[in-house]
């Protein structure tokens, strides 16, 4: 099972031709050679929240709807003998009104593509879109490598060239010194963005990075210019 690989477009819109084909999680995973934890946050983090109602069906998301006699809410029809359950402004006026989440969103797939309910449901929709969660992770990537001098395309090049060869075990050394001519940055560099966590590689991945222990700096303390002075004067003293 393939470890700390980031999902690529492609896979996204895999995902979401088979949340609509019904297709599980676990098997999901198996064919994408990801473990189903990935997924799983996949599809949750990304799932978008939509206001989507059912075609010809009164808008009405009220837990309380099928037996609820309120009327004449709205005061806009004084002869109107329907229940305020039947119309489409009742959620918006009742002083009661307590929306219904459906159930099925809390357990996998967590998202509304392909349930087979969905034309009929009146409740809240989830919906994952391959091209909305794409463009929401190269958002995340591009904000977590602020302040390295580098540019998004140039970050996936050397995401998609470095990381492969370090988590088969290669060191940063051996891959900047036999790789020159496709590496614009140097071996520092890379230990930098790979411990920033700019690339799919970890320092876990690199055994030799997770036995060096973090130096011990004591930090520099000003020397206030009275003290010049005084070690001036105690030269002078044992000169004489």
């Amino acid at each position: 099972m393939a470890k700390n690989k980031h999902l690529t477009d492609e896979e996204r819109m895999l995902i979401q031709n088979w949340l609509k084909a019904r297709i599980s999680i676990k098997e999901m995973s198996r064919t994408l050679e990801k473990s189903a934890s990935t997924i799983s946050r996949e599809i949750r983090k990304h799932a978008k929240d939509t206001d989507k109602y059912a075609p010809y069906r009164v808008h009405n998301r009220c837990v309380k709807r099928a037996e609820c006699d309120n009327r004449y809410l709205c005061h806009e029809k004084t002869n109107c003998t329907r229940k305020c359950s039947t119309c489409n402004k009742c959620n918006k006026i009742c002083p009661d009104y307590e929306e219904q989440v459906c159930h099925r969103l809390l357990e996998p797939p967590y998202v509304c593509n392909g349930c087979i309910e969905e034309k009929q449901c009146v409740m809240r929709k989830k919906y994952y879109f391959y091209k909305q969660a794409h463009e929401a992770y190269r958002e995340t990537l591009v904000e977590s490598r602020i302040g390295a001098n580098i540019t998004e395309d140039e970050l996936l090049y050397l995401d998609e060239f470095v990381s492969p060869l370090v988590m088969r075990g290669q060191s940063v050394h051996h891959i900047t010194v036999h790789n020159q001519d496709k590496l614009t940055v140097s071996e520092k560099t890379l230990y930098r963005y790979i411990d920033g966590g700019l690339l799919k590689a970890r320092n876990i991945d690199m055994p030799r990075v997770c036995r060096i222990k973090p130096r011990k700096s004591k930090p520099i303390q000003p020397v206030h210019p009275l003290m010049h002075k005084l070690t001036a004067v105690a030269v002078l003293i044992v000169h004489i």
